[in-house]
């Protein structure tokens, strides 16, 4: 059992919740702690409950036979994982694995708990659901960017999302490879362009951003139309 509240000061998204629920959460969830570079779950594996992170960054990811990755998404403070969400609802086993990139305490909720919380209230079934959501827009917003070959702009972005995690940015072009699921030598490419624009620099294999105001100009254009954003001509399509 967890103290009072605790779970509640801990998670501001539920602050607003029924003192039903908040009962049950008091009685039957845990605190659930992992260190760096934890596996938190796996292919195949069944989730036994919907755990909320309170503190840290899992990056949930998809791995091939022959070793590649793709990452999915990370998971911060105040928010719960798409990936869990789904397959308790359908009675599934990950088909992804979540690893701690920093320490991380969660609060976990039993299969059991959640599904009582599912059946009886509201509130809760929109708590799941706003997440659950939230994450598959994203997603979408991922693949379609993949599908648009924008490239160089989903690097933009990524760079930015990843500088603004509270460890920084400390990543290099194989790694942001395995972000975006492509292949090492594009992304050289299009680092190699952002480099001669001054907007960062790569260095013994470690990419320092230099002016994040020009990669977020070029990360959240107003427009979308033109199938290459980034010339290869050596002729800049961004003022």
């Amino acid at each position: 059992m967890l103290a009072k509240n605790m779970w509640r000061d801990a998670l501001p998204c539920l602050a607003g919740i029924s003192e039903y629920v908040s009962d049950l959460l008091d009685k039957q969830a845990r605190q659930t702690n992992w260190q760096k570079g934890a596996l938190i779950f796996g292919p195949d594996n069944p989730p036994d409950g919907l755990w909320l992170l309170v503190s840290g960054t899992v990056r949930v990811h998809l791995r091939s036979d022959d070793g590649n990755e793709i990452v999915l998404y990370r998971l911060h403070s105040d928010e719960i994982c798409a990936m869990t969400t789904a397959c308790m609802l359908a009675f599934e086993n990950y088909a992804a694995q979540g690893t701690a990139e920093t320490d991380v305490k969660a609060i976990k909720i039993p299969r059991k708990a959640f599904e009582e919380l599912m059946t009886t209230s509201n509130e809760f079934c929109a708590f799941v659901f706003s997440g659950y959501s939230k994450r598959i827009t994203d997603l979408l917003s991922l693949i379609e960017n993949a599908s648009l070959e924008r490239i160089d702009i989903h690097v933009a972005q990524r760079l930015l999302d990843l500088r603004n995690t509270k460890t920084g940015l400390c990543i290099g072009p194989e790694q942001l490879a395995a972000e975006l699921g492509t292949a090492r030598d594009e992304i050289f490419f299009y680092l190699k362009e952002f480099e001669r624009r001054g907007w960062l620099s790569v260095n013994q294999g470690k990419i320092k951003v230099r002016d994040a105001a020009a990669i977020e100009r070029f990360a959240r254009p107003t427009w979308l139309a033109t199938p290459k954003a980034l010339s290869l001509t050596g002729q800049s399509t961004i003022h």
